[in-house]
C-alpha cells in the first residue's frame, strides 16, 4: 500500500496538479466563458468538466479560505481555477462553476 501524500497547502496540490498535466491556468471572464490566461481558447459551461476539487482553510483568518478547481474541457485541454470564499470570492467564477455543476447532475441522472 503507497503512503498517503499530505497535500496541505494550495502551492502542494497544484504542483501534484501540473505534474499530473493540469497545465492550463483559467478565468472567467464577464462573457460567461472559461479562458485560458492566453486568451486563445475559451470553453462554454457544457464543454467544461470538474474533475476534482480542494477545499483550503486558513489557519488563522476565516478570510485565507479558497477552493482550487481540476478542470478537463471538451478538446482534452486541462487546467485549473481558483476563488475565494466570502466576500473576496469572484462571482463570475461561482456562477460559472456552479453552472457546470449542474449540468453534471444532470448528465449523471441521464445515465
Amino acid at each position: 500500500m503507497q503512503d498517503k501524500e499530505e497535500l496541505t497547502s494550495q502551492v502542494k496540490v497544484e504542483a501534484k496538479l501540473r505534474k499530473e498535466g493540469y497545465t492550463e491556468d483559467f478565468r472567467v471572464a464577464e462573457d460567461e466563458r472559461l479562458w485560458n490566461y492566453k486568451g486563445d481558447k475559451s470553453y462554454g459551461v457544457e464543454e467544461v468538466t470538474i474533475v476534482n476539487f480542494y477545499r483550503f482553510e486558513g489557519e488563522t483568518n476565516p478570510d485565507d479560505m479558497a477552493i482550487l478547481y481540476a478542470l478537463e474541457c471538451s478538446d482534452g485541454t486541462r487546467g485549473i481555477i481558483s476563488n475565494s470564499y466570502g466576500p473576496y470570492a469572484d462571482q463570475n467564477i461561482d456562477a460559472f462553476m456552479r453552472k457546470v455543476e449542474d449540468l453534471g447532475k444532470n448528465i449523471d441522472k441521464a445515465k
